[in-house]
């Protein structure tokens, strides 16, 4: 059966990539002082009765790894495919380097999206070679993205012989061929074992450390707390989160008991950061933004001749954040 290999210039059918598209088309030079590579303003996807993606904004930084983190189903990868120009939009618009979408910001883009798959009677080495031919490339290339995502010494074994990480990780050199300047990946983890998990994630950290920016769609959220640097969290096709990851589990819960409950309540709010103070029962329940020294309130505390008998201070997890913004209705 063919699949549609989709190219900048025209669409090529032949049997190979099935479920797979690869855009990576080359490396152009980067605009002087560029910060923001990708902006996404009011997009909007439906599919009959179904919106898909609701007036989704976001905007992404050069040189970030940024998620887009979100349950199954949320418009993770609708949203990748318009940005691709795989997926038509209803509305809203987006832009790649400051500019309209065109066949030159493209070229600058490598883009994995769905399952990876290759001609399975090729070796990787041979498959690549495939991929080189249709893009223009040279063979020269092949060898050093081979090394990177560590399959250099199974590069003359046959595809069908790969597991499903190393699969993925093929998939990844296909997509660098061209050293494109943006890196998109759709679930790049998803279905692998702990073993292939953290070899991807090692190949992420390691193309964000030459400068290239990553987009990455996920539903882990521990992907994202150890790969990202910023962080958009959508559920339904809407932004319920965009900002850095440390943003996100900013927040915190302070726990305190005194002899004088009502003096304790009162002080710690004017503290800076505490936005809420509250006895319940014999202890008192406070949350706070930023940052909160535990050692540094206790002292505040005492100044004001509130002599404490329990003090906590903890940072809400990453995931407490996560389920509570994705479970608001």
């Amino acid at each position: 059966m063919k699949s549609k290999y989709f190219n900048i210039y025209q669409l090529v059918t032949i049997p190979l990539f099935t479920s797979s598209i690869f855009i990576s088309l080359g490396k152009f030079i980067t605009h002087i002082g560029l910060q923001t590579v990708l902006a996404i303003n009011g997009l909007t996807k439906k599919y009959g009765n179904l919106t898909a993606v609701n007036n989704l904004s976001l905007e992404v930084e050069k040189g970030s790894v940024f998620g887009i983190l979100g349950p199954n189903g949320s418009g993770k990868t609708t949203t990748l495919g318009i940005i691709l120009g795989v997926t038509n939009k209803n509305a809203g618009s987006y832009s790649w380097f400051g500019e309209e979408p065109s066949h030159n910001s493209l070229k600058r883009i490598g883009a994995i999206l769905e399952t990876p798959n290759f001609y399975p009677y090729m070796s990787a080495y041979q498959n690549l070679k495939v991929v080189a031919d249709i893009k223009g490339v040279s063979y020269d290339k092949i060898e050093a993205k081979l090394k990177l995502v560590n399959l250099a010494h199974r590069q003359h074994h046959k595809f069908s012989t790969y597991s499903l990480g190393m699969k993925q990780r093929l998939a990844i050199a296909s997509a660098l061929l061209n050293d494109p300047e943006i890196l998109v990946l759709d679930e790049p983890t998803n279905g692998l074992d702990p073993q292939g998990i953290a070899e991807v994630r090692r190949i992420i950290n390691e193309i964000a450390a030459t400068g290239t920016t990553i987009v990455i769609a996920s539903h882990l959220l521990d992907e994202v707390e150890k790969v990202c640097t910023h962080v958009a969290v959508i559920k339904n096709g809407k932004t319920l989160f965009n900002g850095r990851v440390e943003e996100l589990s900013s927040t915190g819960v302070i726990e305190a008991k005194a002899n004088d409950m009502e003096k304790l309540e009162a002080t710690l709010k004017q503290y800076t950061g505490v936005t809420s103070a509250n006895v319940d029962g014999n202890l008192l329940i406070g949350s706070y933004d930023g940052e909160i020294n535990g050692a540094e309130l206790n002292k505040y505390l005492m100044d004001n001749g509130v002599l404490v008998s329990h003090l906590v201070v903890k940072r809400s997890s990453l995931e407490q954040q996560f389920l509570q913004l994705t479970n608001k209705k």
